[in-house]
């Protein structure tokens, strides 16, 4: 279903339900709404799934790792919607082999990871383990030192007993399945408007009407009429939340979290944890993402919200060093990094660089907020859609997911199987391909491209690369009819993307 950018069509209509944010929690928000047969309207205040959602390490956590602290709930929840992703997005979805190289220090010992493998056992549900071919979860492992230094060459061998070898799943092209969700919940009759901020909340004695919204685009500014509002801005709720109604003191703060691609082949088929040495240092994945190096995550406080997630340079070598201690046979420079992937993210309390484990379904009523008005503050990628899925069955008890529209859902997946957008890292067009560019028009013409870099970064895999997404950005104008001036500005939005880049827009166009 293509996503129509029609907000003057959309205004004429009354909705269940606006969602506030087009990040990875307000598409699944708005997937599970229409499961439910509610009417949607979702608003971005800019591109789809351009925050904390495209900057995530693209893993899709099992459960695993939460055995060690006992909690039973988010392990079962994890081991499901990892069965989730790889059952409904196929093509976009692929199980990680993980691997963590024992040292017998803490809980890291090979004796405790044998029995967190024969709980796994025990606990996790076969329907959430079985799957055909390669989306089948195997079990858990515990590998000799001879086998670790095998599957990853650069472990750091002094003191290794062993490995522990487990399973979770990745997304490689993350951008696309957030927009493969928006496509589902729009052919279930949700409508999705990208660059639309919402700028107040409509009420009437306490209880929402709706929203009042700008077209980024033209200026205007348009109602849009609902009995129900969730505002799942990410790191904007807060602000979302004050502007609307009341900032409740249930959300917590939030600190910076970046993940680093290098311009390095990845050290191992699988993906590695490690960490320094010394007590209490943090720990690192290297995740080999489309053959190079993309490592996560590192974590920093910010004292104010609006403060931009990108690391500065000090927090940059901090995270070096500690990655070259953690594996020393790395031995990573700056030179070498390609692109830093930062977002907003939960804290566990204030001042601290500890994650928040648990999303918020924050009720504004009980808070003595307006009625009908709903904020979420969600943690992880993998928890998006059972987050939404609880929420929705709160906000809409009423409603259950009907067989039919469970059927139409996993039959427009079946119908939807087509890697899309999606590019080799290494694939650069040579002069007589054309396929390509079809393909790309197809894409604008159905899924709200407004922007050059909406296209590159969250609609395609071509921003994966920064000298192959420099180097095509005049290009890839051609598709948009745009004046030369018009040109210019988009390409600059895209360089403005990789500021690390040698790659100077004079010479882009020397090229060109």
């Amino acid at each position: 279903m293509p996503i129509v950018r029609d907000p003057e069509t959309a205004a004429r209509n009354t909705y269940d339900l606006v969602v506030v944010g087009g990040g990875v929690y307000g598409a699944m928000i708005a997937l599970e709404a229409t499961l439910r047969d509610c009417s949607v309207l979702l608003l971005e205040k800019e591109d789809f799934g351009g925050a904390t959602s495209y900057n995530s390490l693209r893993i899709i956590h099992g459960g695993l790792r939460d055995l060690k602290t006992l909690d039973l709930q988010r392990y079962w929840t994890f081991g499901r919607e990892r069965r989730w992703f790889l059952d409904h997005f196929p093509h976009l979805v692929e199980r990680l082999p993980v691997l963590v190289p024992l040292y017998q220090r803490g809980l890291m010992r090979t004796e405790i990871f044998r029995l967190a493998f024969w709980v796994d056992r025990l606990l996790l549900p076969r329907r959430d383990r079985e799957g055909d071919g390669d989306r089948h979860i195997p079990y858990g492992q515990v590998l000799s030192s001879a086998e670790v230094r095998r599957r990853f060459p650069a472990v750091d061998e002094e003191g290794l007993a062993g490995g522990a070898l487990w399973y979770d799943a990745c997304i490689p092209d993350s951008q696309r399945l957030v927009m493969e969700v928006l496509r589902s919940a729009c052919q279930m009759g949700a409508t999705v408007l990208n660059y639309m901020p919402a700028t107040d909340l409509l009420t009437d004695q306490g209880r929402v009407v709706g929203v009042q919204a700008r077209d980024v685009q033209r200026g205007a500014s348009y109602e849009f009429q609902a009995d129900k509002v969730v505002n799942a801005a990410g790191p904007w709720s807060p602000e979302v939340a004050r502007n609307f109604d009341r900032e409740p003191t249930a959300f917590c703060e939030y600190l910076s979290a970046w993940n680093v691609l290098f311009d390095r082949e990845a050290p191992a088929e699988c993906a590695v944890g490690a960490r320094p040495p010394s007590s209490g240092s943090p720990y690192y994945f290297l995740h080999p993402w489309k053959g190079r190096l993309l490592v996560g995550t590192g974590h920093a406080t910010r004292e104010r919200r609006d403060m931009s997630p990108r690391p500065t340079p000090d927090e940059i070598d901090t995270f070096l060093k500690n990655l070259n201690r953690a594996v020393p046979a790395l031995d990573l420079s700056h030179e070498e990094i390609l692109h830093v992937y930062a977002g907003l993210l939960p804290t566990k309390r204030e001042g601290s660089t500890t994650l928040a484990k648990t999303d918020r379904w924050i009720d504004h009523a009980e808070h003595g907020g307006t009625k009908g008005l709903f904020s979420v503050q969600g943690t992880k990628f993998t928890a998006a859609r059972s987050t939404a899925e609880r929420g929705m069955a709160q906000i809409f008890p009423d409603r259950a997911v009907s067989a039919e529209n469970k059927d139409t859902f996993q039959q427009d997946r079946v119908e939807h199987t087509h890697r899309r957008g999606v590019f080799d890292y290494g694939w650069i067009p040579g002069p007589d391909e054309s396929s390509w560019q079809e393909e790309l028009a197809r894409i604008i013409e159905e899924e709200s491209v407004v922007h050059l870099d909406d296209l590159i970064l969250r609609r395609t895999s071509l921003g994966d690369n920064p000298f192959r997404a420099l180097q095509l950005a005049p290009k890839l104008c051609d598709l948009f009819h745009w004046t030369e001036q018009r040109c210019r500005k988009e390409v600059r939005r895209v360089e403005k993307h990789y500021p690390r880049s040698p790659t100077s827009l004079s010479s882009i166009d020397e090229r060109a």
